[in-house]
């Protein structure tokens, strides 16, 4: 369905700057180096970049899936870069950055998902600065559980996988599986224990309170303790429409209810997105 243009609520209207960036997207663009950030249009990038703060995308920008609420590119995936762990490193030490997410495209078209490339760059930032903090945003890999393992034990403090919305709205998520991304999380934190999981999910899609309540449970039971909650935006008239706005007093009680849960750290607000203010999760282990 054609997104809906409404006019978006006071709490919703951030305004990015790009002069505020540009010296960080200049210095990602000499670098050929990717970021989930731009790719998938982030209402947060003014703020983060201006930050010399981003989340690397490795593995290109093409996704092989075709979920309708997603801005990544959906054309053919080139093959892996195999100098991009030593680039993505060799970026993370120029910003001094001490905590670092990595994200991909769903890479199908691979037979371990990219797992080996994701091992690769934790390897290669490890072995310039090891007390940097890696933190992973990967896809559910088809449940591949040797990838699922490789990654466990890759030396990424945190990895995340997104569960996005519930059950009911999977429609949005093409060649995705609720209990498959639940047994994702869960093969993860049984491959290596001391490796925390985190996970997140969008609002604003038609979802009701009990819907949610029940994912967090979901979550819970599947050993994840951090979560990210945001507001779905559309990213243009061809993608999922935003059924709803959600006010902030609804993404507050979630973070106050998924604390009493069990959750050791939530970050849930309009703006909130998977990576954002990532460094505030493991403050909270």
């Amino acid at each position: 369905m054609a997104a809906l243009f409404t006019p978006k609520p006071e709490w919703l209207r951030k305004k990015i700057r790009p002069a505020l960036y540009k010296e960080m997207s200049d210095m990602l663009e000499a670098g050929n180096i990717n970021t989930i950030c731009q790719e998938a249009l982030c209402p947060n990038i003014g703020e983060c970049f201006s930050q010399k703060v981003a989340t690397f995308m490795i593995l290109g920008v093409n996704c092989t899936r075709r979920c309708t609420f997603c801005a990544v590119s959906k054309e053919k995936p080139m093959p892996p870069d195999l100098l991009e762990p030593k680039k993505i490193a060799d970026t993370v030490m120029k910003l001094g950055l001490k905590h670092v997410v990595i994200t991909s495209p769903t890479r199908d078209d691979l037979d371990d998902g990219g797992a080996e490339h994701f091992c690769k760059t934790v390897a290669s930032i490890k072995g310039m600065d090891s007390s940097v903090v890696v933190e992973l945003l990967i896809s559910d890999l088809r449940e591949n559980e040797s990838a699922i393992k490789k990654l466990s034990l890759s030396g990424a403090e945190i990895i995340g996988h997104n569960i996005e919305t519930v059950p009911r709205l999977y429609h949005v998520r093409k060649g995705a599986d609720y209990n498959r991304s639940l047994r994702v999380l869960q093969k993860l934190l049984a491959s290596n224990p001391t490796c925390a999981t985190k996970s997140a999910i969008m609002l604003g899609l038609g979802e009701k309170k009990e819907e949610v309540l029940q994912a967090m449970e979901d979550l819970l039971e599947v050993g994840c303790r951090y979560l990210s909650i945001g507001q779905y935006l559309s990213p243009s008239a061809e993608h999922t429409s935003v059924v709803e706005y959600v006010e902030p007093k609804v993404f507050e009680f979630f973070a106050k209810k998924g604390l009493e849960m069990g959750f050791k750290h939530i970050k849930s607000s309009p703006y909130t997105r998977s990576s954002y203010m990532a460094h505030e999760y493991l403050e909270r282990r």
